[in-house]
């Protein structure tokens, strides 16, 4: 599969395009070309006519791009062409998301200072997604319903982890307990070593910065929370 750098100017948009594109999500997706690069090609015919990245086009012309990467698909019909333009769109919006694992992503990528905004979702979808609570809306009356990093009392872990089997039968026993984060706080209820002396960490980082009225970043909460003399070195 050959790609080719094809000036802007001579990519034509499909015509008949069904899928529109808002001037707030080519902004998006012009601030995702700027930031991760133009990462997929957008595909088009043998004439330059596109078949697929008709937002893509659009966040380069946004950027002032003079060229941008393309496949070409010579050998569809004009009939699998014109199907494939919808299928192209249609089939990534039947895909689902696993909410908790995406909230841990997101907890992890925020502790490393990154704007989660860059991913699509915006500030509402990302405080619900994260069960977060605006200060001062819930007291000791009402139950923990933090980020998922509180409420599943271990700091973020890679998405490879999810299949793995100690983390199945922990989630398990979670669930058994109501993920609940108070429940076995100073042990290790669930028989993981592992998990000793990082049990509080996220909850002591809460505190923090309610206390503080400012958010920190994983690592300054853990120098903090060490220099005050709340967790050890090794948390």
């Amino acid at each position: 599969m050959k790609i080719e750098q094809i000036p802007v100017d001579r990519l034509i948009p499909y015509a008949r395009n069904s899928r529109t594109h808002s001037d707030e999500q080519v902004a998006q997706i012009a601030s995702s070309i700027r930031e991760f690069g133009f990462t997929n090609p957008v595909l088009i015919d043998g004439n330059d006519g596109i078949i697929a990245g008709h937002g893509r086009v659009l966040g380069a012309r946004k950027l002032g791009m003079d060229a941008v990467p393309c496949v070409r698909l010579e050998h569809l019909t004009e009939t699998q062409k014109r199907a494939y333009i919808i299928a192209d769109n249609k089939l990534a919006l039947n895909a689902g998301w696993d909410d908790e694992m995406l909230a841990l992503e997101f907890e992890e990528l925020r502790g490393e200072d990154f704007d989660l905004s860059l991913t699509g979702f915006d500030a509402g979808d990302l405080a619900a997604l994260m069960g977060e609570y605006n200060e001062g809306e819930c007291d000791d009356e009402q139950p923990d319903n933090g980020s998922l990093a509180d409420r599943f009392m271990v700091p973020p872990f890679s998405v490879l982890n999810a299949r793995d089997g100690w983390w199945q039968d922990r989630k398990r026993a979670w669930i058994a307990l109501g993920i609940k984060s108070e429940l076995g706080r100073g042990e290790n209820v669930l028989g993981h070593p592992e998990t000793t002396g990082n049990i509080d960490f996220y909850a002591q980082k809460r505190a923090m910065e309610k206390r503080d009225g400012k958010k920190y970043t994983t690592p300054e909460a853990r120098e903090k929370l060490i220099s005050e003399g709340l967790i050890g070195r090794s948390a």
